[in-house]
């Protein structure tokens, strides 16, 4: 696969433009899931397949089986995050 680097602008809305080919390149369409990393001042966009999706969340799994966790535990131990996180 060919490197592609482009300049891009964030908009006032906080949008940015993924260059048409880039795009092209990894075959990212409306409704494409993407994944966002950030770290210090560097940030990653991964395109997020099924095959990607579950090996992302594999090690999330394990550890909410090991602590006990399921499914439904999961929308209050978010509402719980993002209330302390304000």
């Amino acid at each position: 696969m060919e490197t592609i680097i482009e300049m891009g602008r964030i908009s006032s809305r906080g949008q940015i433009v993924i260059p048409a080919d880039i795009r092209l390149q990894l075959g990212l369409e409306e409704g494409t899931k993407v994944m966002f990393f950030a770290e210090e001042d560097t940030l990653l966009m991964k395109k997020v397949t099924e095959q990607s999706f579950a090996q992302l969340t594999r090690p999330l799994k394990l550890a909410a089986k090991q602590a006990g966790m399921n499914e439904k535990d999961v929308p209050e131990i978010l509402h719980k995050f993002r209330k302390n996180k304000r």
